[in-house]
């Protein structure tokens, strides 16, 4: 059962650090929103840039099926790990 005690203890400045920091740290580990980088959701301009190619390029790969978007009302958002993943090696031995 919960007591409605408030106690006071002394915590010396790196206690009080080190609380925080642990606690920030439980806080984030169990965050739902948070997501590995590898799923990462990008804006467009974030894909034009991990891609290094022009927003028109990223367009034309969407709508020929090269990469995949997903949106909410106008935005458009593409999965990094999709990103990466789309991208083809080339045959680049030389004769």
């Amino acid at each position: 059962m919960k007591s409605n005690q408030i106690i006071f203890d002394v915590l010396s400045k790196q206690e009080l650090e080190d609380l925080i920091g642990k606690s920030l740290k439980e806080v984030i580990k169990n965050n739902p929103f948070n997501c590995p980088p590898d799923q990462e959701l990008l804006t467009r301009e974030e894909a034009c840039k991990l891609l290094k190619v022009d927003s028109s390029t990223l367009w034309r790969w969407t709508n020929k099926g090269k990469v995949t978007a997903y949106g909410i009302g106008s935005k458009r958002f593409y999965k990094k790990d999709e990103l990466i993943k789309s991208l083809i090696q080339l045959n680049t031995k030389r004769l």
